[in-house]
């Protein structure tokens, strides 16, 4: 019977990168998921993996930079591990700009794109006509254009992280015993948990709604428009998404919000008219209280530990989540921003 040095229970974003980055220091790592591979919000269809706003800078948005810069490399060891693609580009991003006062407070942030981001990623603003058809409706005629956003397939990263955690010898089984330090990756019936056992609101599910339409625009960037995002994915489709819904009676049911959602995206892009709709997804999203990740170990409970709180950004923040848990568990280094707490959700 193989020995196991740590659990991880959930075979989310955060839990598939925790075990990959600990398996990959030569630990060896059993992940429990009774739901399977990529069953929660994980296993969803759009993912955007677009960067915070250069501007105010912080903690979270300094944290979600490091790892969106380091996600190509991480997820390359995994494809060449498994054999599987995680559906990974660079393709930057474009957002429509309604007037003046758009396009200057657009034109505003590229010196902090610069001082942050770095030379060679660009924040700028550019005429629509350079987007060809895919341009989305622009008022001011113009569009703003940064080069850091990318995009995955939720679920093709998911299943790219399983068979690379196997390749390597780890175990992802939908029950068994611990083992080891127990790492809780639960996603929203996690949150919900660690709201029971604190008698306290840390965070909740909030449900999302996305489509998948049949278009190939693969190689373009995504668009960020009508408050919606569409994301050309490299198997020639586009994701659309999503709703952000507090109150629902089904989690995983589609309804009449997901059919608003797929008119305001063909009405803001011309482009997605006629595509057919391919697949229709919802589920549950988990937001912590402080909008930050939730990391580091569990009150009360010696030896489990918690990485939760990714919402709609779980996948833009996995990396670097789990290098800190990896830090934490492995060496018992704590180099957890401050915010990211439990206690900074109480």
């Amino acid at each position: 019977m193989a020995s196991w040095d740590v659990t991880v229970r959930g075979a989310g974003a955060f839990g598939l990168a925790c075990a990959w980055e600990m398996t990959q220091r030569g630990a060896r790592v059993q992940v429990i998921d009774p739901a399977g591979v990529g069953a929660g919000a994980s296993g969803g269809v759009v993912g955007a993996l677009a960067p915070h706003v250069p501007e105010n800078w912080n903690l979270k948005k300094a944290f979600q930079l490091k790892s969106l810069l380091a996600t190509e490399a991480f997820l390359r060891t995994a494809e060449e591990a498994g054999g599987c693609s995680a559906g990974y580009g660079r393709d930057g991003r474009l957002q429509p700009l309604a007037d003046e006062a758009a396009v200057a407070l657009a034109r505003s942030r590229a010196e902090g794109a610069a001082a942050f981001w770095g030379a060679d990623l660009r924040w700028e603003v550019i005429p629509a006509a350079d987007a060809g058809d895919w341009a989305p409706e622009s008022p001011s005629g113009l569009l703003l254009r940064d080069t850091l956003s990318a995009r995955l397939y939720p679920a093709q990263a998911c299943a790219a992280l399983a068979a690379a955690l196997k390749a390597r010898g780890a175990q992802i089984v939908p029950e068994g015993d611990s083992a080891g330090p127990e790492l809780w990756a639960t996603g929203a019936a996690g949150l919900e948990a660690l709201s029971s056992d604190l008698a306290k609101p840390i965070g909740q599910g909030i449900k999302g709604q996305a489509a998948l339409l049949g278009l190939d625009r693969r190689g373009l960037p995504q668009l960020f428009a009508g408050g919606l995002h569409i994301v050309p994915h490299a198997d020639g489709t586009v994701a659309i998404g999503s709703t952000t819904e507090r109150e629902f009676d089904d989690a995983t049911a589609t309804d009449a919000q997901l059919d608003d959602v797929i008119a305001r995206a063909r009405a803001a892009v011309p482009a997605l008219a006629e595509a057919p709709v391919l697949q229709r997804w919802a589920g549950l999203r988990p937001r912590a209280r402080s909008r930050a990740p939730i990391l580091g170990g569990w009150p009360g409970r010696p030896g489990h530990f918690i990485a939760n709180g990714g919402f709609k950004i779980g996948f833009g923040m996995a990396v670097e989540v789990a290098r800190v848990m990896a830090d934490l568990i492995l060496e018992g280094q704590d180099g957890i921003p401050e915010g990211f707490r439990v206690a900074d959700n109480l």
